[in-house]
């Protein structure tokens, strides 16, 4: 990466161009974007090796953080029971973390060359999906409450407090039901929208190389998303008051306050809206012709360069130069590469609200339809141009 930094800022300031092209403008930048897109290809084949490697490394410190936990956690109630006493619901705590931990320990085991216990909850496009995080967080939350009262139900003395215990077991409230229920359902909703959209193309998806924590509170293009945000936050706040209600009776399932409730079924409701809403497939705008300093006002001729300005061109999370270089413009049958215009920080060309491209020579004067192929591969609408002769 070093490297081609180091090539993409000697190239913006034309140093290194052979003399044979240096003397066209036209000619020097489609040299320029063609040595860049040929090391932006191998720039990223291996930043997409580095990815596999680094999820494999990602999931198995994930397994050793979560056993830390487990050891933290049976050290914690060895020091408290000092004075206060061993009872079964701390054997009870330990065993249901053990539970968990060796089940999410298969898990990681069995996917750990594609993000260890982050697989399941990755996304189609490689991202930590949100929806699957939270319906994640709750059958774990789920698999540690079921298991710690199964061990106190094993453990029990008598048939009295056995029975006691069923008792409060079967005595499952519709809130509580509806907080757990709401978000599996909303995983497998927001799986089939945004199928849907991506089929339909209208949302545009880049596969990523790596998943990270920031994904379950971004869009793709790395921008705070309030949606998944309120969200993440809600269910955080909800599982957080059933494990503590759990600490502090451990023999019943915890109440579920209505307003608790209400919260994340309001939720719920926003996130769906906003999955149902998103929509950023690539748009024309309008077409310009480029004007060069010292030139003459005219119509669009075949040679000329036009600015396509619209919103989406480029696709959200397209920042890899290997990404840029699939941008595409077609001209009816005749399909041109954008440029790749570097600068000392990154490219000016192309963007996601701006394109230019040269018109070829290709295309016949008069009326033509051209549209922008993103890096995503999503195409957008036609848009009719005139070409003067």
């Amino acid at each position: 990466m070093a490297d081609f930094e180091t090539l993409r800022r000697a190239l913006a300031r034309k140093e290194g161009v052979p003399a044979t092209v240096a003397h066209s403008d036209g000619g020097a930048r489609q040299w320029i974007s063609d040595e860049l897109r040929g090391r932006a290809q191998d720039l990223g084949t291996v930043r997409r090796a580095q990815g596999r490697a680094w999820m494999r490394v990602l999931g198995g410190r994930a397994l050793v953080v979560l056993w830390l936990l487990v050891s933290v956690l049976v050290l914690v109630q060895a020091l408290t029971a000092i004075g206060a006493g061993w009872t079964a619901s701390r054997t009870a705590g330990i065993v249901a973390a053990v539970v968990v931990a060796g089940a999410l320990s298969v898990v990681g085991w069995a996917a750990r060359d594609n993000g260890g216990v982050f697989a399941p909850v990755r996304g189609l496009d490689g991202r930590l999906s949100t929806s699957k995080a939270i319906a994640a967080l709750w059958m774990v939350a789920l698999v540690y409450v079921f298991a710690f009262l199964g061990m106190r139900l094993a453990a029990a003395s008598g048939s009295g407090e056995r029975d006691l215990l069923l008792d409060r077991l079967g005595d499952i409230a519709l809130d509580q039901l509806s907080l757990v229920a709401a978000p599996l359902l909303t995983a497998v909703a927001v799986r089939r929208i945004v199928g849907d959209k991506v089929g339909r193309r209208v949302l545009q998806k880049l596969r990523a190389d790596q998943a990270s924590l920031r994904d379950l509170v971004t869009d793709d293009a790395g921008r705070a998303s309030f949606v998944d945000a309120q969200y993440v936050l809600v269910n955080l706040v909800a599982v957080g008051f059933v494990v503590v209600g759990l600490a502090r009776d451990p023999d019943r399932l915890p109440d579920i306050p209505a307003t608790l409730v209400a919260l994340a079924m309001v939720s719920v409701v926003t996130y769906l809206a906003g999955k149902l809403a998103e929509n950023d497939r690539p748009v024309i705008l309008s077409v310009v012709r480029v004007r060069s300093r010292g030139d003459l006002d005219s119509a669009v001729r075949q040679g000329d360069d036009i600015e396509v300005r619209g919103i989406n061109l480029a696709a959200g999370g397209s920042d890899a130069p290997d990404l840029l270089a699939r941008v595409v413009v077609k001209f009816g049958a005749v399909h041109v590469h954008v440029p790749l215009v570097p600068t000392d920080v990154g490219f000016t060309n192309p963007s996601d609200g701006c394109v230019v491209v040269p018109v070829p020579v290709e295309v016949e004067p008069g009326r033509v339809e051209l549209c922008v192929v993103s890096a995503s591969g999503v195409e957008s609408a036609p848009y009719e141009i005139q070409i003067a002769t």
